[in-house]
């Protein structure tokens, strides 16, 4: 075993982590890491991703399922309607210019993340019970399916952080439940993704199959780690990871002696809005964290 194997295969087993605990970023993960590290071509990297995506997010349903953390339902329709808006976009895709679609995708993730940081308002009864992990409304289900999947289409991800924030915000569900019910989506859209790029892609399936087990490994031990971080700092998490991948991605489109200049920027943007909320800003989670630790370690009074 070559050490550029060794490497590949410890890398995926991030895959697999990701997946089984943000249920998303398997994409972003695996294509890097086919063509940067294991040498394959990007469009074979994109099939074998697709392949390695689609089995390990199959495989990690089974212990969100046997956790209670998927709304089977609520999953496969989605995952339908967002297959149909797949091809959808897909289709309206092929018009737009590649680093317009990348720009749009990098910006929607920032809105994204942003979201998933600040959470959903609490009711004023919220809070008092305990939380009903129902399937949600038709309707509801089919519309952000197609719009998930129109969007995912046009950009060519995987779909993992636009489904969980979909499911999550948009459809209610705990953030531990979206992770679970996301990987049923995933892993449709992945296989579908599959059959059209074997048509005129060959895979080199040694390397594939060895990818595929060792993210297999990682996204079993993601999955018992999903059930036991607390929901908001599973949702911040994901919103820091999605903020950070949507960053690079905008960085990463712009010229090569511009790149260097806005990654410093945005580091300054970074540190200045921590320092302001800090400071200035009475409801800030930086110091909210900070008591909550200082409190843990008070003395308890005898």
């Amino acid at each position: 075993m070559t050490t550029t194997l060794i490497l590949v295969l410890a890398l995926s087993v991030l895959i697999g982590l990701s997946l089984g605990v943000l249920g998303g970023g398997g994409s972003i993960l695996t294509v890097p890491i086919l063509v940067y590290v294991a040498g394959f071509d990007a469009k074979e990297a994109i099939a074998a991703s697709l392949f390695v995506v689609g089995v390990t997010s199959a495989v990690s349903v089974v212990s969100h399922a046997r956790a209670g953390r998927v709304m089977w339902r609520t999953g496969l329709l989605f995952g339908v309607a967002g297959m149909a808006g797949a091809f959808v976009g897909g289709l309206l895709g092929g018009h737009i210019p590649g680093q317009i679609l990348l720009i749009a995708f990098a910006l929607m993730m920032v809105a994204t993340s942003i979201a998933m940081i600040r959470g959903r308002k609490k009711k004023a009864d919220e809070g008092t019970e305990a939380p009903k992990h129902t399937e949600l409304p038709l309707f509801r289900v089919l519309l952000d399916g197609l719009v998930v999947g129109l969007v995912t289409g046009l950009v060519g991800a995987g779909g993992g952080f636009l489904v969980v924030p979909a499911l999550a915000l948009l459809g209610g569900l705990p953030m531990a439940v979206a992770v679970g019910t996301s990987l049923v989506v995933i892993a449709m859209k992945s296989f579908a993704g599959l059959a059209g790029y074997l048509t005129t892609v060959e895979l080199d399936w040694g390397i594939t199959l060895a990818v595929t087990g060792a993210a297999i490994m990682g996204t079993l031990i993601g999955s018992k780690l999903a059930g036991r971080i607390p929901e908001a700092a599973l949702r911040k998490g994901f919103g820091w990871f999605v903020l950070v991948m949507g960053a690079f991605v905008l960085i990463q489109q712009a010229s090569v002696d511009l790149r260097g200049p806005i990654a410093l920027g945005v580091a300054g943007a970074a540190l200045v809005a921590a320092a302001v909320c800090w400071f200035f800003v009475s409801s800030c989670p930086l110091r909210k964290s900070n008591r909550a630790a200082q409190k843990d370690i008070q003395p308890t009074p005898v």
